[in-house]
């Protein structure tokens, strides 16, 4: 019998990304991140953006750079930094009054002396605690408090640069305080070599590893993660400093002296941050922060504390991605989880797999220029999604129907139907035989025979080929009015249709400001609006004539979308004229162009957007004279009304 093995264990997934997790849904994301393009963002501002603003089930890089800034709020409003000064305060009061009730009850004159010399002490704390260094305590519980004072001091200013020191020297006794001078001894000599370029520092590294690595949790691995990890603790421990009052700098600078009662431990100590400043000038040693509340921290705490706000700054420095080459894999997830929870390092984590997926899967291309635009692919998945919407409000109204009709010319739906007379399609011959084996079978015969109600016939559609122009209105009052989108919307919406459905139509989309620009798809979906007068159509609808004439054998449509009447029209020389309120040159040269397209059979259908008279005068004359019609329709249902008169006009 097979026996398993031992010794299985379970936990956290932390190699990598969580292999369970649900994947990226970058079909949400490209939605967003093609909005944005289409209201005339670049691909890359709409990518960051998203990851600002993040997803329906992932919180963004904005929503987790607030509840930074709100964490380092709360430090700052709840603590404030003078825990040691004043506990020492307690513990020399306490120490005081507890041997003036010692003193109290003897009458000899010793005892008034000694009750003279602590009425005489200094008002200052620091002094206080160092006239009384040599006092002969009468009292145990007072001798006990003034050695807690000196014990409190030493464990605190240890902590304020080795992290968990002050819980590892609780209760220490004068071989700790030996062990502890020792380490600092060899740690700055160890300091020292390195500062002279020692060639044998590897090996005094190990040795000071050997002999001292209970003080360092953190494991460095060679001297310089030992000076990192030191002199990011000294560097904060100095910036607490700075944050005090002059006043509370010099009492701590003279308490210290008092640490553990051992003169040598304070100098050490300057030793050290001395040599951790000149190794790390890169820390910050200088800056200061206001801490206003009522919690009071210890040296130790306030150094956690100092840490924990450069923490936070510098993953407020990460989430913002504002410096170069920043991506998202550059977030410290452990850092994070440290100080907002398990659940930001989730959103963090998720927000850098979209961004790598999107980046993987080929959405962004670099145009010729070195721009960064959306690929092919993006822009058939943001016209499947524009489409999508157009067919569902096509589905809510009611009107003319594409109709299945016979012919040998028709194009198979994949559908059939049982034969009737006159029918002129093409057999299905596999339900045909069915049918008759069907039949035979049920009327018990062995032989197989066909009968004319076992025809079956594809059915067919009659779809002619068409040539189809697109204008769109690019002048800055469609921006201004919000018309910008759903424009982009619309083209893309009549796009994927004509490539997915009618592949054998073409489609010109055409844009017209001061002048007019046959563009791609990609063109006009990264399109910026800008700042330009002119509504040349004259020039749009020259373009759409020469569209057509390269397409005689198809059926000519003409769609224009505008919320303006033609203020500009192009001179023989090329040139735009411009002029407001419309000439009647401007007017004539347009309706010459529409005379000539409906010369090619092509009824201009006008999409009017806006309630000026003026427009809607002259689209209704427009109509009239190509046989069009005018359509005006919100913004909301641009793109139904685009795509279902196209739908008609070929169906004519």
């Amino acid at each position: 019998m097979t026996q398993l093995p031992e010794g299985y264990s379970y936990g956290p997934w932390h190699d990598g990304p969580d292999p369970l997790a649900p994947p990226a849904d970058l079909r949400e994301a490209l939605d967003e991140i093609g909005r944005d393009v289409l209201e005339g963002a670049s691909p890359r501002s709409a990518l960051e953006e998203l990851l600002r603003r993040g997803t329906g089930q992932t919180a963004g890089l904005d929503e987790l750079t607030r509840r930074l800034w709100q964490r380092r709020s709360e430090i700052r409003r709840r603590h404030r930094l003078d825990g040691t000064l004043e506990e020492v305060q307690r513990l020399l009061r306490e120490a005081v009054e507890a041997e003036r009730r010692e003193l109290f009850p003897d009458p000899d004159d010793e005892a008034r002396f000694r009750e003279a010399q602590l009425d005489a002490l200094p008002p200052g704390t620091a002094a206080a605690v160092r006239e009384l260094t040599e006092y002969d305590w009468r009292s145990d519980e007072a001798r006990g408090k003034y050695a807690q004072i000196r014990d409190l001091l030493g464990r605190e200013m240890l902590d304020a640069r080795f992290e968990g020191m002050k819980q590892a020297m609780e209760n220490a006794g004068p071989q700790d305080v030996e062990r502890i001078n020792q380490m600092l001894g060899d740690l700055n000599a160890l300091l020292a070599a390195h500062a002279e370029g020692a060639a044998d520092i590897g090996e005094r590294f190990a040795e000071f590893m050997r002999q001292h690595g209970e003080f360092f949790p953190e494991h460095p691995q060679n001297v310089d993660e030992l000076i990192d990890v030191l002199a990011a603790r000294s560097a904060a421990a100095q910036r607490m400093l700075n944050s005090m009052s002059e006043e509370q700098r010099a009492e701590l600078a003279e308490l210290a002296q008092q640490a553990f009662g051992d003169p040598r431990l304070a100098p050490q100590l300057s030793a050290l941050d001395a040599q951790l400043r000149a190794l790390r000038p890169g820390e910050d040693w200088t800056s200061s922060e206001r801490f206003r509340g009522q919690d009071p921290l210890g040296l130790g705490e306030g150094a956690q504390a100092m840490s924990d706000l450069a923490e936070l700054d510098a993953l407020a420095e990460q989430l913002g991605q504002s410096y170069p080459g920043a991506r998202l894999e550059d977030i410290d997830l452990e850092a994070l989880e440290a100080q907002l929870g398990l659940e930001a390092g989730v959103d963090a984590r998720r927000l850098a797999e979209l961004e790598r997926e999107l980046r993987r899967q080929g959405l962004f291309e670099r145009a010729a220029d070195g721009t960064l635009r959306l690929s092919p692919k993006a822009l058939r998945r943001l016209g499947e999604t524009a489409l999508a919407d157009v067919v569902s409000a096509l589905r809510g109204k009611t009107g003319d129907r594409e109709t299945e009709s016979a012919g040998a010319a028709g194009e198979p739906t994949g559908a059939s139907r049982e034969w009737r007379f006159g029918d002129m399609q093409p057999w299905d011959v596999p339900r045909t035989v069915r049918n008759a084996v069907l039949r035979s079978a049920a009327t018990g015969s062995r032989a197989v025979r066909l009968d004319v109600e076992d025809v079956e016939v594809v059915e067919t559609e009659h779809r002619s080929r068409a040539a189809v122009a697109l204008l769109v209105d690019t002048s800055w009052s469609m921006v201004q009015e919000g018309r910008w989108l759903p424009m982009k919307r619309t083209a893309l919406a009549l796009h994927q249709l004509i490539s997915t459905r009618f592949r054998s139509d073409a489609l010109q989309l055409i844009t017209f400001g001061r002048y007019a620009t046959p563009v791609e798809l990609p063109e006009l979906a990264g399109l910026e609006g800008t700042w330009e007068q002119g509504t040349n159509a004259h020039h749009a609808l020259l373009l759409a004539g020469r569209h057509l004439r390269r397409h005689p054998d198809a059926q000519p449509v003409v769609l224009m979308v505008t919320d303006g009447e033609p203020t500009a029209h192009l001179e023989p020389d090329g040139a735009a004229e411009f002029a407001y309120p419309p000439e009647p040159r401007t007017l004539h040269k347009t309706l010459s162009e529409v005379d000539r397209l409906a010369k090619l059979g092509a009824a201009i259908t006008v999409f009017r957007l806006g309630d000026d008279p003026r427009l809607a005068a002259f689209v209704d004359l427009i109509a009239r004279r190509s046989g069009g019609r005018v359509v005006a329709p919100d913004l909301d249902g641009l793109g139904a009304a685009v795509v279902g008169d196209y739908l008609r006009t070929r169906r004519r």
